[in-house]
């Protein structure tokens, strides 16, 4: 099951999310997401745990949780949409207001 982890700390590395999920059964693998320009964390990430029991387990243990002075948000990660860059409702980023010409 894919997991997705929110709030995250500056601090926390994928070390940390390894060992935290860990003590709820077998990681397969973490990713905190980087911002692509700055190389800076965005503040959340996603753990990959093979046993859908350990999971849930680890959702249910781990959410609202402290590490390194966040609260954590933790869920079961939702399937990527098609969609997801579109700014909605702003007619392709073309941006509106007043136009003086």
């Amino acid at each position: 099951m894919n997991i997705y982890v929110g709030n995250l700390s500056r601090d926390v590395n994928e070390e940390d999310l390894r060992e935290a999920f860990g003590a709820f059964g077998q990681v397969a693998s973490v990713n905190i997401i980087k911002d692509k320009f700055s190389g800076e964390p965005r503040g959340f990430g996603f753990v990959e745990m093979p046993e859908k029991a350990e999971a849930q387990a680890a959702i249910a243990g781990l959410n609202g949780k402290d590490l390194k002075g966040r609260t954590l948000n933790v869920n079961e990660a939702r399937p990527r949409t098609e969609g997801r860059r579109d700014r909605g409702g702003r007619g392709g980023g073309r941006g509106g207001g007043r136009r003086s010409w």
